[in-house]
C-alpha cells in the first residue's frame, strides 16, 4: 500500500547511524555512483560546492548551473567529471534554456539536487514581480523540477532533493500576499520561501512515486563560512547571537555551528542512501528523518503546517500560476 507523509505521517528517524557531526565523506563512504547523473544549483560555492566535490569523487557526472561561469570555472577547477552550464535562476527564460539543453542531450537524470538559494536581502522583485527569496529559493525549484521530469522519469529511480532549511520554521506559507506586497519582512520571507520548499516535495514525492521518481527536503544545519548570509543585515546576526552587541563575530557560536563538509552531508545522505529506497516526501536534519518539531518556537525538526495535504495541492496550483509553468507530472 502506497505511504504518503501528509500530516508528517513518515517523520521518525530510522536509525542511520549518523549524527550532527558526520560528513560527506562518512556518509559516502561504499557508494559507487558510476554512470549517473546529477545536478546541483549553487554547486560553485559553500554547501553545494563541496555536494558536486562528493558526487564526483562517488564517480558520477554532475552539471552545475551557474549564473557566474568564471566565478564556478575557477571554484571547480581540478574536480573531474562536472560540467559547468549558464542558468540564472531569476531568470525563468535561462532556467528554461538550462533544462532545453540538458534534454537535448538525451540523458537521464539520476539526481537533481536543488540548493541554490539567498537569505535575509532587502526586498527586490524578478522579472515577474516575484519577492527574489521566493523566485530563487522555491519558484526556480519548481520550474526547474518541472522542465527536467522527462529526465528524471527517464531514470528509472530517480531523486530530487530540495534544499530547505530550519528557517522554514519562522513562518507558515502566506497565501493572501505571496509576494509581500502589502509589507515585507525578510526573515518571513525566508520561512514562507522554505515552508515553500516542504511542501512542494511533500507533494511531489506523492504524485512522481508511481513514476519512480522520490522527491526529500534537508535541512543542512546551521553553518558558517558560507555565502548565503552575505547581505544579511547586522540586527538579524546580532539576533541570532552570531554577532555580539559592538558588530563582533562572537567565537563561541561560531566553533559551535557544523563544518561546510557536516552541512553537506545530509544532502548526500539523501541522494544516496539505501534506507529512503522506499520512502519520500519527508524532512531530514543530521543525515537521517527528522521528528516533528514542538509546535512553538524554533527546534529540530519540521513544522507539521509545511506538510499539510491541503496546503501542497493549493501552493502546486499556485506554484503553476506563478511561473506559467503546467507540471503534469505523469
Amino acid at each position: 500500500m502506497k505511504k504518503n507523509n501528509y500530516s508528517g505521517a513518515l517523520q521518525k528517524p530510522l536509525g542511520s547511524g549518523f549524527n550532527p557531526a558526520s560528513t560527506t565523506s562518512d556518509v559516502i563512504k561504499g557508494k559507487d555512483l558510476t554512470g549517473k547523473t546529477a545536478i546541483v544549483t549553487g554547486g560553485g560555492a559553500g554547501i553545494g560546492l563541496e555536494t558536486v566535490k562528493t558526487l564526483s569523487q562517488a564517480g558520477a557526472t554532475v552539471i552545475v548551473p551557474a549564473r557566474d561561469l568564471d566565478k564556478a570555472r575557477k571554484n571547480l577547477e581540478g574536480i573531474t567529471n562536472v560540467e559547468i552550464e549558464q542558468a540564472d535562476l531569476l531568470d525563468p527564460g535561462s532556467v528554461d534554456r538550462f533544462a532545453e539543453k540538458f534534454l537535448a542531450s538525451g540523458r537521464p537524470l539520476h539526481l537533481l539536487i536543488n540548493n541554490a538559494g539567498i537569505m535575509f536581502v532587502p526586498l527586490r522583485r524578478d522579472g515577474e514581480g516575484n519577492e527574489s527569496q521566493l523566485a530563487t529559493n522555491y519558484l526556480s525549484v519548481f520550474r526547474l523540477t518541472a522542465r527536467l521530469w522527462p529526465a528524471l522519469k527517464q531514470a528509472r529511480g530517480a531523486r530530487v532533493i530540495n534544499v530547505s532549511s530550519q528557517g522554514h520554521q519562522f513562518a507558515p506559507f502566506n497565501f493572501e500576499d505571496p509576494n509581500f506586497e502589502k509589507s515585507y519582512d525578510t526573515l518571513q520571507a525566508y520561512g514562507h520561501s522554505k515552508t515553500a520548499v516542504n511542501l512542494f516535495t511533500l507533494e511531489l514525492d506523492n504524485r512522481a512515486e508511481s513514476s519512480g521518481v522520490r522527491a526529500y527536503s534537508i535541512h543542512p544545519g546551521n553553518i558558517w563560512g558560507t555565502e548565503l548570509a552575505r547581505e544579511a543585515p547586522a540586527e538579524i546576526l546580532k539576533q541570532f547571537g552570531f554577532l555580539d552587541a559592538d558588530g563582533n563575530l562572537v567565537q563561541e557560536v561560531i566553533d559551535s555551528l557544523k563544518s561546510i563538509p557536516q552541512g553537506a552531508a545530509t544532502t548526500v545522505w539523501a541522494a544516496t542512501s539505501p534506507l529512503l529506497d522506499e520512502i519520500g516526501g519527508v524532512y531530514l536534519e543530521d543525515s537521517d528523518v527528522a521528528e516533528l518539531a514542538s509546535e512553538t518556537g524554533v527546534s529540530n525538526g519540521v513544522k507539521s503546517y509545511s506538510l499539510e495535504e491541503a496546503s501542497a495541492n493549493k501552493l502546486w496550483k499556485l506554484s503553476e500560476d506563478l511561473t506559467g509553468v503546467s507540471f503534469e507530472v505523469k
